[in-house]
């Protein structure tokens, strides 16, 4: 055998490689400076010559932001005025008032105050009117800029200008502002004798801990099940659901991994710590708007079969973002990796990578889904969100209950309700009455309140399609006598979706009184979800059977 030969050949292949290596990296810059020049001189061009007087930040800014939403949601641009906004959603944490704000028939209105904060502490209820803040009208402000007006350093009051429903006469208040930290963790508590229940709405820092402080106090009761509900729950820090389950799983299981184009992106998380329960019944509660980090937990309980997930299909984001420095202090908060559950799947849902002609993102064909397989050896699959081992699709809301949200007339007699009685009973005893439900329809009879049905929007696009093709006049008179009996009639209807706007008005009305937390106590009762879960792990042989390996958890789109 010739080495000498073999190690020229061999020697030849690498200098081969490292020149087309070369050529392809010298080649990618080339056409980075050359775009970057052409963006500079386009820039310079615009603003000496564009007829009008142009704003360089935000036509950078704008630029910027195009350029980013063509990769996907979730790569944005952190300018250095939204930096308080975002230390928020990764903390949890600001300075203000403390309340949630919103907009309602072209004025500003407290929607909700947080309970213990400076808005609930200094007399401020659901439904007040911001008139002015520091002495500025705000009836040509947006929720934004109200938000901003009320956030500042912490211990400096703020003065506002409240008008309150029911009283005609404006007063003032100076609400000192506080250090705001938003509990990831709104209510816990058991539901039964035997079942425990922890509601958690994101994931912030220290979530995870406050999760372990929950189930650590809940396990004085001697519980035999937990209910973790996760609906809702956008997600947030990786790192807190990897804490999350690894309360519940033994030391060394694997919990999810990433993988990015760039090496140091790519890491798998195990359990490090030991685990407070290994052998407590699980369940978990998702929707569709349970996503990111709510999806890593259930799929983590999933896959290594130590739980069962109730509830509908995720939402299917399996894209991690990272955090780089930018100058100027601002931030790139851009995708590094997809996550991946200890099965192998990633779960997300919508391709970025592979965009339609018109430029519209659709969802992971159904030919690149592939089989995976739990611990145990259940079947499950990628490529749309965590699905359900129980699947449970939440009921629509009438097109009545809609739009007598979506008009506020549940908020505002709400509002009204609690204006005019002091106290009601505990949250899980409050029940509207029918004398209160008359009340309420009788204050929605005032308001000369008009929807549409599903039945009615659908006839009216019918008539659409046939005008415009032309078929109209040959069925006018019976495209007239459907709408007459299609038209709804709103006190008929209350009567027919009584239970469903009765379920509504409780919620808002125990909230006045009882902020967030009542709120979730007083729904617990009527969740069909939560219900289902207590069904389930109530009973062992059911409970066990989820982790049968003939069971397949099937991939409903």
């Amino acid at each position: 055998m010739n080495w000498k030969k073999i190690w020229i050949g061999s020697l030849i292949v690498i200098i081969t490689g490292l020149g087309f290596y070369s050529f392809n990296r010298d080649n990618r810059n080339f056409e980075i400076a050359k775009n970057l020049e052409i963006y500079y001189s386009l820039f310079r061009e615009l603003n000496m010559f564009y007829v009008d007087d142009v704003n360089p930040n935000n036509l950078v800014k704008t630029s910027i932001d195009e350029m980013l939403e063509s990769l996907d949601p979730y790569t944005n641009y952190i300018s250095e005025d939204q930096m308080e906004d975002f230390r928020f959603m990764t903390t949890g944490e600001y300075a203000g008032i403390g309340a949630l704000i919103g907009e309602q028939n072209d004025k500003i209105v407290i929607s909700e105050p947080y309970e213990g904060f400076p808005a609930q502490k200094f007399g401020l209820k659901a439904g007040d009117i911001i008139l002015k803040v520091e002495d500025k009208p705000t009836e040509d402000m947006s929720v934004e800029d109200v938000s901003n007006m009320l956030k500042g350093a912490a211990k400096k009051p703020v003065k506002l200008n409240i008008l309150r429903p029911g009283n005609n006469k404006p007063f003032e208040l100076n609400v000192v502002r506080e250090k705001i930290v938003i509990d990831a963790i709104p209510y816990y508590g058991m539901v039964d004798d035997k079942t425990a229940y922890i509601r958690l709405s994101n994931f912030t820092a220290n979530s995870g801990d406050g999760v372990k402080k929950a189930f650590l106090e809940l396990k004085k009761n001697d519980p035999e099940a937990l209910i973790l509900d996760m609906r809702s729950n956008p997600g947030g820090l990786l790192q807190e659901a990897v804490k999350i389950v690894n309360l519940f799983v033994p030391r060394g299981e694997e919990i999810v991994s990433t993988k990015g184009k760039v090496k140091q992106w790519d890491r798998t998380y195990t359990a490090t710590a030991a685990p407070i329960d290994t052998a407590i019944r699980i369940a978990i509660l998702t929707n569709r708007l349970s996503a990111s980090a709510s999806e890593i937990v259930a799929g983590a309980i999933q896959d290594l079969d130590r739980g069962i997930v109730v509830g509908s299909r995720t939402f299917g984001k399996g894209l991690v973002q990272t955090t780089r420095d930018l100058s100027y202090n601002t931030k790139l908060k851009v995708t590094t990796a997809k996550y991946y559950t200890p099965s192998g799947r990633c779960i997300q849902s919508l391709d970025y990578a592979h965009r339609n002609e018109d430029g519209s993102v659709g969802n992971v064909p159904d030919s690149l889904i592939s089989e995976f397989y739990t611990k145990k050896g259940r079947k499950v699959y990628d490529g749309g969100g965590i699905v359900p081992d129980v699947v449970l699709e939440p009921e629509q809301l009438s097109n009545l209950s809609a739009a007598l949200i979506t008009r506020y007339l549940i908020f505002d007699y709400a509002t009204k309700f609690a204006n005019e009685n002091k106290t009601i009973a505990q949250p899980e005893e409050f029940e509207v009455t029918d004398e209160v439900f008359d009340g309420f329809k009788e204050f929605v009879k005032d308001k000369d309140f008009e929807y549409e049905s599903k039945s009615e929007q659908m006839l009216n696009e019918l008539k659409e399609t046939a005008q415009k093709e032309k078929y109209f006049e040959l069925a006018e008179e019976e495209f007239e006598k459907m709408m007459e009996k299609l038209h709804p009639d709103a006190e008929k209807d209350m009567r027919v979706f009584s239970d469903e706007i009765k379920s509504l008005l409780k919620s808002e009305i125990v909230s006045r009184y009882y902020y967030q937390k009542g709120a979730i106590r007083a729904s617990i009762t009527d969740d069909d979800v939560i219900s289902k879960a207590l069904e389930e792990l109530k009973s062992p042989m059911s409970y066990t059977e989820y982790f049968n390996p003939g069971i397949i958890i099937t991939m409903d789109r």
